[in-house]
């Protein structure tokens, strides 16, 4: 499950991209790390961590 600071963060980002027209191909939470990951058209990875800063990878 994500932090409340993780899923406020990735609706602010899919936001922004989605009003640039760039198109989400897939939103997951990575197991491993607790990170969520944004996948965007083919050259956009975004990672957001447990505290909501995020980057991109």
């Amino acid at each position: 499950m994500p932090t409340t600071a993780q899923a406020l963060k990735c609706f602010q980002l899919c936001c922004d991209l989605t009003s640039k027209y760039c198109s989400i191909d897939l939103i997951t939470l990575d197991q491993r790390t607790g990170n969520v990951v944004i996948l965007a058209r083919e050259e956009i990875n975004i990672e957001i961590d447990l505290n909501g800063e995020w980057r991109f990878v």
